[in-house]
């Protein structure tokens, strides 16, 4: 368990370092591009930018995405970042609660996130690779620890296989997920951990009951990349780096799977840079936007400079509605595009 733990606070340092990201592949919104709207008949402070996620309204369209379980400064960290999900109404995801199942300490994985943030839609959050670790009885108790509305399951299978003892045991997993999606008593979201799901995957995944998919594509925080800082020798430290840019990028994912699966409620993150990305996302199919690395910056600060982000990230989105004549997402979402990304 210390091992978990302090490998999960050399994550965190590898992110904040800033030198852990992409870089040949971006997330892919800058090929998109809104019709611009000369009249837009609407003024910029009665815009709606209100949504419904699995039944919840939330004021603004935005998630706090996972990224702090399993380490000492997660209470703290974790306690900014609900309070600023009350604030802002917005939804919240927990980092893996791992550790916090297998008795290693609950790091601000528990009923006191629900205190601070009563009205939120709040994400649990268990690694694919621990449905074997794990029982029903275990996920059941990663909801109610944090009184959660849904749980979350992340899939990284290539970073397990670039970690130290990573998991690489991945057959069977899929039926796993099924029996969970049909058992649990709250609805199941799935994410990537930042190289992104495909179409196929996306197929098999609601097939099994999957509630809804977080994309998260290529194009921000490559967890390759962090993988190889934390490497023990060069020669693996090497391999990381040849799939450093490995993945599917975000704007791309949105695309296709809404385009093969438009029922599907989907979030779109990886590589969202501002409101206006949020925006892109949005329009391509997301009806959540979520980000991570840049709000741990602004959270460890506190929560000052954790709303002053999302202030400047809701002005980049606001804007990009009134610069199309968007009274609000569902308007944003008809709006004309002038090229596709690919």
């Amino acid at each position: 368990m210390s091992l978990i733990s302090n490998r999960k606070v050399s994550h965190i340092e590898a992110v904040l370092s800033g030198e852990a990201n992409a870089r040949e592949v971006s997330a892919g919104f800058e090929r998109v591009r809104f019709e611009h709207c000369a009249l837009p008949e609407l003024d910029l402070a009665d815009i709606d930018l209100s949504t419904i996620f699995l039944g919840k309204r939330l004021r603004r369209p935005f998630l706090i995405s996972s990224m702090t379980g399993g380490h000492a400064h997660a209470a703290t960290i974790n306690a900014v970042l609900a309070q600023a999900a009350q604030i802002l109404g917005i939804a919240l995801g927990v980092g893996s609660q791992r550790l916090a199942l297998s008795g290693g300490g609950l790091d601000g994985t528990d009923r006191s996130l629900r205190q601070l943030a009563p009205d939120v839609l709040l994400f649990g959050n268990v690694g694919a690779a621990q449905l074997r670790e794990f029982d029903l009885d275990a996920m059941r108790r990663a909801v109610d620890m944090i009184d959660a509305d849904a749980l979350i399951i992340h899939l990284n299978p290539l970073q397990e296989a670039l970690q130290a003892r990573g998991d690489t045991r991945w057959s069977g997993l899929l039926a796993r997920l099924e029996s969970l999606c049909g058992a649990l008593p709250v609805p199941v979201i799935v994410k990537e951990v930042g190289f992104g799901i495909s179409v196929p995957v996306a197929r098999r995944l609601a097939d099994c009951g999957v509630a809804a998919i977080d994309v998260a594509g290529a194009g921000g925080t490559s967890w390759s990349a962090v993988e190889g800082r934390l490497a023990g020798d060069s020669g693996q430290a090497a391999l990381a780096e040849i799939y450093r840019d490995w993945g599917i990028p975000t704007a791309t994912a949105l695309r296709e799977i809404n385009e093969a699966l438009p029922q599907l409620p989907l979030i779109g993150s990886g590589g969202i840079r501002h409101g206006l990305d949020a925006a892109k996302a949005l329009r391509l199919g997301a009806q959540l936007v979520g980000q991570a690395g840049p709000l741990l910056r602004a959270a460890i600060e506190g929560l000052e400079p954790l709303l002053a982000h999302f202030a400047l990230l809701e002005q980049g989105l606001r804007l990009a509605c009134f610069a199309t004549g968007s009274p609000d997402l569902a308007a944003l979402r008809r709006v004309r595009l002038l090229n596709e990304p690919r």
